[in-house]
């Protein structure tokens, strides 16, 4: 019975507020002549402070044309814009900017939506030794990172040189798939300065007051001291969730004028890199033991950033000109 009471409770409570919430909407109108999306733009600069309620507002809509908006085909964002504005018989003659408004919002969210659907692809296609296209990014990969080692044979100890954890990099990437081989080599082409600068700094011994020799004569187990690859296709699998879970949008949002790509989310990766690389420093773990830890603290750092609607974690996409710690 007092589960029953309950539930009644909170469902009379869920009524009078959604009543209450429309009954208000209906109101406000009225007294601005403008509609809750009129308001939205008119009221919040471009970016995520905007789109962000422009999608809440599409989502919990009672019509059916609005809810289905943040769904669309790319190709029919400016069609459904058009039919939004005839359905709250907004004029846009008089309202120009609004249409635009709306415009690059909802490409913005159905971007983000397809990017999700994109990155998701690549995660779930494994790596396969026998397919060239992936056998070319990954020595593609080599050279980038070690353009003065040749490599001695596809099956190398080599490869450790770069953070794999053994002579074949193919059974790393099981986690992340094809997607944590894009992102590092996007990382070494792209912003090659800064990924050779941590790769060096990941691969020299924790105390730099000690020689190299020393320290491979004494195969102590802790440096600055990561595996590189690894940690980057780690990296990989934190942006992912971020993605996924939606944190990235107030980024993205913020950066990608209409539809956020893939290249945004590379972009994003570079960037990750770069903090959890200066992050790790900050936080001078004993060894590699401690990794979890210390990504798990990374990770709720950036989400703390992210829930600003203004933030932009590389508002230029060139992480090489954001400060790297440089040791």
């Amino acid at each position: 019975m007092k589960h029953f009471l309950r539930v009644l409770t909170q469902f009379l409570v869920f009524l009078y507020c959604k009543c209450l919430g429309q009954g208000l909407k209906f109101v406000i109108r009225k007294v601005t002549g403008r509609c809750e999306l009129q308001r939205i733009c008119y009221n919040n600069k471009p970016g995520a402070r905007r789109t962000l309620k422009i999608e809440m507002s599409l989502k919990r809509s009672k019509h059916e044309l609005l809810q289905s908006a943040v769904s669309v085909h790319p190709d029919s964002v400016e069609k459904t814009i058009d039919d939004i504005m005839s359905l709250k018989k907004i004029n846009p003659d008089t309202n120009p900017q609004l249409g635009i408004s709306l415009q690059a919002c909802l490409l913005q969210i159905v971007g983000y939506r397809n990017l999700v659907v994109e990155v998701e692809k690549l995660r779930r296609e494994p790596y396969d030794s026998e397919n060239p296209a992936h056998e070319e990014m990954l020595m593609k990969l080599w050279k980038e990172l070690r353009p003065d080692s040749p490599l001695s044979g596809r099956i190398s100890k080599q490869w450790c040189e770069i953070g794999f954890q053994g002579n074949d990099p193919k059974t790393d990437f099981r986690g992340m798939g094809l997607l944590g081989l894009h992102n590092l080599l996007y990382f070494a082409e792209h912003d090659k300065a800064t990924a050779l600068q941590v790769l060096h700094d990941s691969l020299q011994p924790k105390h730099s007051e000690m020689s190299k020799a020393e320290w491979d004569k004494k195969k102590f187990d802790k440096a600055i001291g990561y595996s590189f690859a690894i940690v980057g296709i780690n990296i990989t699998d934190l942006a992912y969730s971020l993605l996924v879970n939606g944190a990235l949008k107030t980024h993205l949002y913020n950066v990608a004028p209409e539809m956020p790509s893939l290249a945004h989310f590379q972009q994003t990766f570079c960037y990750l890199m770069q903090e959890f690389h200066r992050f790790w420093i900050e936080e001078d773990p004993c060894d590699i033991m401690e990794f979890n830890r210390v990504r798990t603290r990374f990770y709720k750092r950036i989400l703390k950033q992210l829930k600003n609607p203004d933030m932009a974690l590389c508002p230029h996409f060139t992480a090489s000109d954001l400060h790297l710690v440089n040791l």
